[in-house]
This record gives structure tokens, C-alpha cells and sequence, in this order.
């Protein structure tokens, strides 16, 4: 489980998050909705623990990560995950050894375990055969993929995704929204997913957190997002200003 108390974050005399509260249970998939620069990426960031918070607490199962060392701190990420934005391969790595990378720092398998375990991510993803390839050989949308099975081959309890369907055709979006819905139900991991794409609130997840002005303005199912009669959330949500 995953708490966020009091989060309070800003960046010079900027508040990006003004005292948020969250409770993410597990086996939760969650949306983090909003317009850009709300600070659903920074509130993410918090959670794996690449930002600190000016003012809050961040526990995960029970312990606040934020008042650990920075090695024990370490033992707690390890049970997450993310997939970023933009894939966040390393363009002079093979695919294999950009998957090998994770493995080695989050797990102790054997080198055999490690390529078994590489073979049935990609696999998982629909991606056969490119373990020798590059990133710059493959397509955008299969960059994607490719971090998601990185993402997934140390076993996670978390995993975290930062826009996943950012700058894919409308095709290929699909796609990832069926693989990101394939890998929850399979793997019950607790998943947090911060998006613009209303396809993956409608599909994939069982609760939506909208983020407006540092605060949260919703909480709850997708099907009670769509039933809101808020000015602000009609708008988001269907592009119509009422």
C-alpha cells in the first residue's frame, strides 16, 4: 500500500502540490488525470522517490521512505517499477542488455534466469526476436513496449507509468492500452498510471484521481467521474465547455 500525507512540493515560488492526501491500495490501478503542468508527473515522482516533498510523507507498506537512508531507501524502491514518457532506453544498449540493466540492479537471478527472464517479457509484449537489436531499430511504439517489459521483468509490486501513450497513432495506442491492461490483470500489480488518454480511464483502471491547481478535485470510479456534474471535469473529459 501506498500513502501520501500532506504532500507539499514547489519549485521556486511555484506550488506544484499543496498538501495532497492518497491512499493507493493493493492491487489498485489508478489514473492521475489533469491538464499539463498540474504536477501529475511530479506527484509520481514522489512516489518512486526521485523527488522529495518540501512538507508530507510518503510510506510505502507502512514506512515513511522519505526518513530512510539512502540504502535502505534503495530496498523499498526495488519493489517498483516506471515506465517514463519517452521510454528512457539507452540508445547505445541492445535491447537485451537495457532490460539486463534492471535485472541487475533489482534482482539477484542467475545470468541464465536473467535471459530466460528477458525472452518471456518480451514475449509478454509481443516482441520476439530483438534482443540484439537497438532502440533506434525499433518503432516509437515499440520503444514503448520495450520499457514496459523492462518495467515488468524484476517482478514489481508497483508499476508506475508516466504517460504511456504519449506521442503514439491512435493504432499503436490501443495496442499499449491492451498490453497496460493484459499486464494488471495478470501480474495483480498495485498500478498507477498518470495519462491524458481517456481511453485508458474507460478500459484499464478501477479508480481516477484528478489533479487541478495542487489539489485533488476527484476521486473515485471512472464510472463516477463520468456522472460528475463539475463544470471543470465535464470539460476535461469531453472537450465541451458547458
Amino acid at each position: 500500500m501506498i500513502n501520501l500525507k500532506g504532500i507539499f512540493k514547489q519549485f521556486s515560488n511555484k506550488v506544484i502540490l499543496d498538501q495532497i492526501n492518497l491512499n493507493i491500495y493493493d492491487g489498485d490501478c489508478i489514473a492521475i488525470i489533469g491538464q499539463s503542468g498540474v504536477g501529475k508527473s511530479v506527484l509520481l515522482k514522489h512516489i518512486n522517490g526521485l523527488l522529495k516533498p518540501d512538507a508530507g510523507d510518503v510510506l510505502i507498506d507502512d514506512i515513511n521512505i522519505n526518513k530512510l537512508s539512502f540504502f535502505d531507501r534503495q530496498k523499498y524502491l526495488k519493489k517498483m517499477s516506471m515506465v517514463f514518457q519517452f521510454g528512457a532506453l539507452f540508445d547505445s544498449l541492445s535491447i537485451k542488455n537495457n532490460i539486463l540493466l534492471a535485472l541487475n540492479h533489482s534482482t539477484n537471478f542467475k545470468y541464465e534466469d536473467k535471459i530466460d527472464k528477458i525472452k518471456e517479457v518480451l514475449d509478454l509484449v509481443n516482441l520476439k526476436n530483438v534482443e540484439d537489436l537497438f532502440p533506434a531499430d525499433l518503432s516509437g511504439g515499440m520503444q514503448k513496449r520495450v520499457g514496459i517489459a523492462r518495467a515488468i521483468a524484476t517482478n514489481p509490486e508497483y508499476i508506475l507509468y508516466d504517460e504511456p501513450t504519449t506521442g503514439l497513432d491512435p493504432i499503436t495506442t490501443d495496442k499499449v492500452c491492451s498490453l497496460i491492461k493484459n499486464i494488471s490483470n495478470k501480474k495483480k500489480q498495485t498500478t498507477v498510471i498518470v495519462t491524458h488518454e481517456m481511453k485508458i480511464v474507460h478500459e484499464i483502471v478501477n479508480k481516477v484521481v484528478m489533479i487541478y491547481e495542487g489539489n485533488i478535485i476527484f476521486e473515485g470510479s471512472p464510472d463516477e467521474l463520468n456522472l460528475s456534474k463539475d463544470k471543470y471535469i465535464r470539460y476535461f473529459i469531453s472537450g465541451k465547455k458547458y
